[in-house]
């Protein structure tokens, strides 16, 4: 199956979103990348000189990558054919997240290095290309999967700030490039296994062929006034691109700070305006603000939406990535009126087994 990449360039209500400095477009100082960089390499050096990489003592190549949802379509194509590690921990911001030292280690013995890329994860980027061995690769999934004309900038993401929306995970069939990426570059690597992370891919594929009609489906139930998300954060930018759900803004500020008392209440008035039935926040960020301006606007708050966290434990059925957004669905679709019957037949177990043995991060 082909798949033309939409231009994804959201249109908004600028009136919506909550004015703020966002963390993850903060400069940081020099000096910490310097001081990171160098402690790095010294604890790669040590852990090269003292400590055997599983690659070595497997025969099984060493594979890192970043955020949860990316580490598991990593997963689903490899299974139990790579030693595979998380850096970032589920549950942690994965835009202000910045690696500890002992991070360097994993990226030195790595033989390949995902990313999310477009400036998601730059402090782990910036670590990984200190630290990488000689002949392993760093591969930025979404830097490979759109053109520059086909980024998303949005609230959180400003054009004028140069930092593309980096969520591509969210819709499906974006995922299913990375996922390409990832069969292309391990078969690459270890052609051995070749016909296994092949294999894999078709099934996968196969799993988001359903998994993105059952979303269609899905979000046409909803009455067409109320196909509105108002979300925690932009992370819906490609999601609406795709299917016919129009992101209206953000209201949860990027650095986690309490909005202005004005700005409350003139989000109320808005959010009244809009007509939206229910806002989402995230489980992983609760804030009494978000409920006060729900209960205030007279509207649903529904605070367990997620985007770079899966549910349950690594092992369980649910733990994966197609789990992640089934659950989202069913979140925003029964809040907005619609019906989740279509997403009911789609299985969310991994494609290669349960992922117990995956290091999602410390």
């Amino acid at each position: 199956m082909s798949y033309n990449f939409p231009q994804c360039v959201i249109s908004r209500s600028p009136s919506l979103s909550l004015r703020m400095n966002s963390a993850r477009n903060r400069v940081f100082p020099i000096t910490r990348f310097l001081v990171a960089s160098l402690l790095g390499m010294t604890l790669a050096f040590s852990a090269s000189a003292c400590a055997p990489a599983p690659s070595a003592s497997t025969g099984k190549l060493n594979v890192v990558s970043t955020v949860a949802p990316v580490v598991n379509i990593i997963f689903n194509i490899a299974g139990d054919k790579v030693e595979l590690t998380g850096i970032i921990p589920e549950g942690t911001d994965s835009h202000t997240f910045e690696p500890a030292p002992s991070d360097a280690i994993k990226l030195a013995r790595a033989d390949l290095i995902f990313v999310n890329g477009l400036d998601l994860e730059t402090p782990t980027l910036k670590l990984a290309q200190a630290n990488k061995k000689t002949g392993a690769e760093i591969i930025a999934l979404g830097d490979l999967t759109l053109k520059p004309e086909q980024y998303a900038f949005d609230f959180s993401f400003p054009k004028e700030k140069g930092h593309p929306n980096p969520h591509l995970w969210m819709d499906p069939f974006l995922t299913l490039r990375y996922a390409e990426i990832a069969r292309d570059a391990l078969a690459r690597r270890d052609a051995a296994h070749a016909a296994t992370y092949q294999a894999n891919y078709e099934k996968f594929r196969a799993r988001i062929t359903a998994l993105d009609a059952a979303i269609a489906q899905a979000v046409k139930t909803i009455p067409e006034k109320q196909r509105k998300l108002l979300t925690y954060h932009d992370s819906f930018a490609y999601f609406s691109k795709r299917y016919p759900l129009q992101v209206i803004g953000a209201i949860q500020p990027a650095d986690f700070s309490d909005p202005l008392p004005r700005d409350v209440a003139n989000l109320i008035t808005q959010i009244r305006a809009a007509g939206v039935p229910a806002i989402f926040g995230s489980e992983v960020f609760p804030s009494k603000v978000l409920e006060q301006i729900g209960r205030e606007a007279n509207v649903r708050y529904v605070d367990t939406l997620r985007d770079d966290a899966l549910p349950g434990k690594p092992g369980e059925k649910h733990h994966s990535y197609f789990g992640m957004m089934i659950e989202n669905i069913k979140i925003i679709v029964n809040a907005l009126g619609g019906d989740v019957a279509s997403l009911n037949a789609i299985e969310v177990t991994n494609i290669p087994g349960a992922d117990a043995g995956v290091n999602y991060g410390r």
